[in-house]
């Protein structure tokens, strides 16, 4: 019996099915990158909206807020505009969370150089950076909220008037347990309303931020350098953009 050969067509189908593999993890990584970039530009589009309605809407709880309540009473507070907060209020927590607020964009790369080269361990959060946590994320630290973090900082800066962002964040602030806001923190330290506390108040409130479950109420070496800071911005017109 002669022995059959394989044809032709067949033997020319073999290099294609040898390339197909190929092709399907070329179209399975375009969907995957595709998708990547969807998902992408929707959690943009969520973060602008929400910085937006931010802008216009007083943020009524955030995720802090919740989370303390678990171990604590939350003091009531009141929304307080800034003009209704003492000028020297204002000042301090910028003299001692972030004095040049008024000359950066959401990032102050002069003093993220200094922590660079002396390899502290110490932040170097502008106000806007804090901002975008304690109104919109979480306390815990990780790479993640860190990440949502430097997304959110240049959408509030374009979005919000430096006022807003001062604003926003001396309100949601916390200033102890459960006290959270400067109406809260007048109310419940000093028996005050936020427009009339004076310099020495307004300095030991700011000295307990950013952490105010560790750091004492009480006067200090800190909160004398905040007064002093907040004197000498006054002067040489770093608080221009908030006063």
């Amino acid at each position: 019996m002669a022995l059959k050969l394989p044809s032709r067509r067949r033997a020319a189908s073999s290099p294609a099915s040898n390339t197909a593999p190929p092709a399907r993890r070329r179209s399975l990584r375009g969907r995957v990158l595709f998708r990547l970039r969807w998902l992408a530009l929707r959690a943009f589009l969520v973060m602008a909206g929400s910085v937006t309605i931010y802008a216009f809407v007083n943020p009524p709880l955030t995720w802090t807020m919740l989370g303390a309540s678990r171990a604590h009473d939350l003091v009531a507070r009141d929304w307080v505009a800034l003009e209704d907060i003492a000028p020297v209020m204002r000042r301090s927590v910028v003299a001692a969370e972030d004095a040049n607020f008024c000359l950066h964009w959401g990032f102050d790369m002069t003093e993220i150089r200094k922590v660079v080269a002396s390899g502290s361990s110490r932040g170097a959060s502008t106000l806007t950076q804090q901002t975008a946590k304690n109104a919109y994320l979480w306390q815990t630290r990780s790479w993640g909220r860190k990440a949502v973090e430097t997304a959110l900082t240049p959408m509030i800066e374009a979005l919000w008037s430096k006022r807003r962002i001062l604003e926003v964040y001396l309100n949601v602030a916390e200033f102890g347990p459960g006290i959270f806001g400067v109406d809260a923190a007048a109310r419940a330290h000093f028996g005050t309303t936020p427009d009339q506390l004076t310099p020495v108040q307004a300095a030991r409130l700011a000295a307990v931020l950013p952490a105010p479950r560790t750091r004492r109420l009480e006067a200090s070496a800190r909160s004398r350098g905040i007064a002093d800071g907040a004197a000498t911005i006054a002067r040489d017109g770093r608080a221009a953009c908030f006063e």
